[in-house]
């Protein structure tokens, strides 16, 4: 269920004749990128390049995935138009992976999406990750930073405001986001208030007392205008409508 950037065979597309290709694909643990930069840039920035080449050569169109990361989070949140001010060895490689796409494919999309949810075997994301732990009965520990604000957004809301860009032939950057716009302790309780009989013991910290390798941005998250200027019937779903959904559908 991996894919080794680095081994071009991996990339012999050619016999898909995809029309389409996103590259979702990154090296996206924070702090051990703050510690590992030739890895995160070999894993975000050349596994970037070797898919704008292969996008050449196949006349594909390539939509890149990205993050608010590239932005300071002093002013948050943010338009596409925003100045970009990258505060980790993460966020700068993202953010060179979106120029070189950008300066490369002139045709292709970026999406900056951030907290992404949704549901997964896995359970990876935190969200979901939170109702499996519940669902199981499980005390759960939670030690959460009560300064750090972003837009959360439902991965099927994602896939489908992407495939209403790739259908109308859009390019360029855009936000993709929902309405909430909340720290992580404030998700976490959005989840849990549904789960009445789960103990839990959480822990609010400032992210200074964290103490990560890497800076975060804490006014982060994306203003989705741009989109909703072109789709305006379009709606996101939120947190609430995750959990209930996923009560509802026993997932």
């Amino acid at each position: 269920n991996t894919l080794d950037f680095l081994n071009p065979r991996n990339f012999d597309l050619k016999a898909f004749a995809p029309d389409v290709i996103v590259h979702c694909g990154a090296l996206t643990h924070v702090d051990y990128c703050e510690t590992h930069e030739n890895e995160s840039f070999d894993q975000t920035v050349k596994s970037t390049r070797t898919l704008i080449d292969i996008s050449k050569e196949l006349k594909a169109k390539l939509v890149y995935i990205s993050t608010d990361y590239v932005f300071d989070g002093k002013n948050g949140p943010y338009l596409e138009e925003d100045q970009v001010n990258t505060l980790s060895i993460y966020a700068q490689h993202k953010l060179q992976a979106e120029q070189e796409v950008l300066q490369n494919l002139p045709d292709s999309l970026v999406l900056r999406v951030t907290n992404v949810y949704g549901h997964e075997v896995r359970n990876k994301n935190f969200v979901s990750r939170i109702i499996a732990q519940c669902r199981d009965g499980q005390t759960l520990q939670l030690k959460l930073p009560k300064d750090q604000y972003a837009t959360p957004v439902n991965a099927w809301d994602v896939a489908r405001a992407m495939l209403l860009l790739l259908r109308d032939n859009h390019q360029g950057i855009f936000h993709i986001a929902s309405t909430d716009w909340m720290n992580r302790v404030e998700l976490a309780l959005h989840v849990l208030k549904y789960f009445p009989d789960v103990t839990y013991h959480l822990e609010c910290l400032s992210t200074e007392s964290l103490n990560q390798p890497a800076k975060r941005p804490l006014r982060g998250g994306l203003l989705k205008e741009k989109f909703s200027a072109l789709y305006p019937e379009f709606l996101f779903g939120n947190v609430d409508m995750f959990v209930k959904e996923s009560l509802a559908k026993g997932v």
